[in-house]
């Protein structure tokens, strides 16, 4: 995840993450060692003790947004809310309406579930390519692209994390 971001980096992709712990961290350190741009956006002040961000706390249109993706969003708590709401900017941007041209992410076997999860809907929603490095093959042809060996499957249950890159 840190030499996928490096090199993404490196390219001059901007990274787009939501702070969280796994492969968000994971990306985020790989693209600020090889000093990428960083677009953060947190669901409120201080989330996983961040300090810099792009934007803390989602708008109203971003709420908008994740009711029509997420399924039961009225119904979870205020927290769960936010956490989501966020996902929005991290694939459409601050304004929402600067789309990411790709999501590189990791989710528990493949499967696309919590918060990456919603994520992950809305990008296809946009027809946004979304590249989950659970799957091997997935891995796989991101190493191709760019250039890297990629090592033996890889699904240690660490949590999940995205990042949306934008070129």
């Amino acid at each position: 995840m840190e030499r996928f971001g490096a090199e993404l980096a490196r390219r001059g992709w901007t990274l787009r993450s939501g702070g969280a712990v796994g492969a968000d961290s994971a990306f985020e350190k790989g693209a600020r060692e090889a000093g990428g741009r960083c677009e953060i956006y947190l669901p409120w002040p201080g989330y996983n003790e961040h300090s810099e961000a792009r934007l803390v706390e989602a708008s109203p249109e971003a709420y908008d947004v994740m009711t029509r993706i997420h399924p039961v969003f009225a119904r979870l708590p205020r927290s769960s809310r936010r956490l989501h709401a966020r996902n929005a900017h991290q694939i459409l941007g601050a304004d929402l309406r600067s789309p990411v041209e790709m999501v590189v992410c990791w989710t528990p076997g493949g499967r696309g579930r919590g918060g990456t999860g919603s994520a992950i809907r809305l990008a296809r929603s946009r027809e946004i390519p979304v590249h989950d490095l659970a799957d091997i093959a997935a891995r796989r042809r991101m190493g191709e692209l760019l250039g890297l060996e990629v090592e033996s499957p890889l699904d240690t249950g660490a949590g999940d994390g995205q990042l949306p890159l934008p070129l």
